[in-house]
């Protein structure tokens, strides 16, 4: 069966850091493998810990009949992409928390957290290259959209979009695929769009 052997930090920064890991093949060969993670020592990471607590939140939330997104400014591309809104759980600070905290800090507005069961657990987001993973809070949100509590270092514009719009969204612009997938559920839906959520 895989596993990891030794890891090693090769560099890190406040947010992201970088290991290189011995990844052990079922055939017993031995490789590097290199990994980045919210994780700042190698005795916290998932591959050590098997724990799975959520570095991040994502929040979808609804503004009456519309779904809150943001437009922002990734520098990996170089170009703005639509995503819901979303950070880093603190620490300390449970996801609800976080969410609550997140919203308003991105757009202003207040959200009312959901339950949501099994659903809100975090989930890993590209396992291919990180252990990060985060968990969804799902709401109804209030309150008027603004920009002017986001950080100097963000470029966040607040989208109140119907379904017509995140059909269009879907068609033409850059999407992280969280947020598409979420869309595509959004659009399809009728009645009451926080249905699902009973459903496990």
């Amino acid at each position: 069966m895989s596993s990891v052997g030794k890891i090693e930090k090769k560099v890190g920064s406040r947010f992201l850091s970088y290991y290189e890991m011995e990844a052990v093949h079922r055939d017993g060969s031995i490789s590097p493998y290199y990994m980045v993670s919210r994780n700042p020592n190698p005795d916290s990471l998932k591959a050590v810990t098997h724990k799975n607590a959520p570095d991040g939140v994502v929040i979808y939330g609804l503004y009456q009949d519309k779904v809150v997104l943001v437009r922002q400014y990734r520098y990996p591309i170089g170009g703005f992409v639509y995503e819901f809104p979303a950070g880093l759980v603190e620490p300390g600070e449970d996801m609800e928390a976080a969410a609550i905290r997140e919203l308003y800090e991105e757009t202003g507005l207040t959200l009312h957290p959901i339950p949501c069961g099994s659903y809100g657990r975090p989930f890993f987001t590209t396992v291919g290259m990180t252990d990060e993973s985060c968990g969804t809070v799902f709401g109804s949100c209030e309150g008027t959209p603004t920009s002017r509590h986001q950080e100097a270092t963000e470029e966040i514009q607040v989208v109140l979009a119907d379904k017509e719009e995140c059909r269009r969204i879907l068609k033409e612009e850059q999407l992280s695929i969280m947020c598409a997938y979420m869309l595509m559920h959004f659009v399809a839906s009728s009645g009451d769009p926080f249905r699902f959520l009973k459903s496990i």
